[in-house]
């Protein structure tokens, strides 16, 4: 695949986000492998609580084709409670399996504290349940306030970490997904 398109959807409303400016370092590590890239801040959209009875509100419609048209798709969250943030969920319910299926997706996480290891399982969960292609690598950042610093990471391998997602996102944009998951064809309100 020439010039895949990698979208990156930030979970955080948070004007100074750690989730953003990690989520920024691994579109640039994209960029270098040759991607075209597009970072979708939540804060810039009109999202109503997603509701199923209701066609296309607010910037609902924008969201979704930009989702669409990418060829890999990484999702960024702070950890809220265990797990990913409710913007994130949100944004991600008004897509479904017409964005979702047979993409790659990275995976990237924040706490401010401790490993944030279950919203990465959280957000594989979601995504296995649209019949998307999760990568295995994935960026995991704990101790947020402590792992940047100016904006920029601190830490040289955590940093590593995200470039490497980066490029994966990239690799990895044209991969033959696996046939549809267990967890996909119980996933009816998807299609509801």
């Amino acid at each position: 695949m020439t010039d895949p398109h990698v979208v990156a959807l930030i979970g955080s409303l948070r004007t100074r986000s750690y989730t953003r400016i990690a989520a920024t370092r691994a579109l640039a590590a994209a960029e270098s492998a040759g991607a075209t890239t597009e970072l979708i801040d939540i804060r810039e959209y009109d999202l109503p609580a997603f509701d199923p009875g209701r066609d296309s509100p607010g910037d609902s419609a924008t969201l979704t084709a930009s989702v669409d048209a990418a060829d890999s798709i990484l999702l960024a969250s702070p950890m809220y409670h265990g797990s990913y943030s409710g913007v994130l969920k949100n944004a991600i319910d008004y897509c479904g399996f017409d964005e979702f299926e047979g993409k790659t997706v990275g995976l990237l996480a924040v706490s401010g504290g401790s490993f944030p290891l279950t919203t990465l399982e959280h957000l594989r969960s979601v995504c296995r349940a649209l019949n998307a292609w999760v990568i295995p690598h994935q960026a995991a950042i704990p101790n947020g306030r402590t792992a940047f610093a100016d904006g920029v990471f601190v830490d040289e391998k955590t940093a590593s970490r995200v470039d490497t997602l980066g490029h994966r996102l990239v690799q990895y944009a044209d991969i033959e997904p696996e046939l549809s998951t267990f967890e996909g064809g119980q996933n009816q309100g998807a299609s509801d």
